[in-house]
């Protein structure tokens, strides 16, 4: 399991726009890069990531081999009800992650 950081408010008026910033520790091999025995490393990378709110599509994103280790993904979303965020990053390998997180709407 990788290492994720989520930041959000706790919180939020009605409304109001909020951002959310999210990293996950990932090592991304581009799979063009030779490995210390000079073969080709196997590509390895996070494919796509979505963020969920009460199972509704808010935001998504394809992610390339050019997309840098440790991705940081930061999107804006307008607060309308309390709710429960769901983030997903899946990858290569079989690579994949949910992490959710609550937002209260007053």
């Amino acid at each position: 399991m990788a290492r994720v950081l989520i930041n959000l408010p706790r919180s939020a008026k009605r409304g109001e726009l909020i951002e959310i910033r999210t990293l996950i520790q990932h090592g991304m091999e581009t799979g063009y890069r030779p490995g210390p025995n000079g073969v080709t490393q196997q590509r390895d990378i996070i494919r796509s990531f979505t963020c969920l709110f009460d199972n509704e599509e808010v935001f998504h994103a394809e992610l390339y081999q050019a997309i840098a280790a440790n991705p940081f993904i930061t999107f804006s979303m307008l607060a309308t009800a309390s709710g429960i965020l769901a983030f997903t990053w899946t990858g290569d390998n079989g690579f994949a992650q949910t992490e959710t997180r609550a937002l209260t709407v007053t």
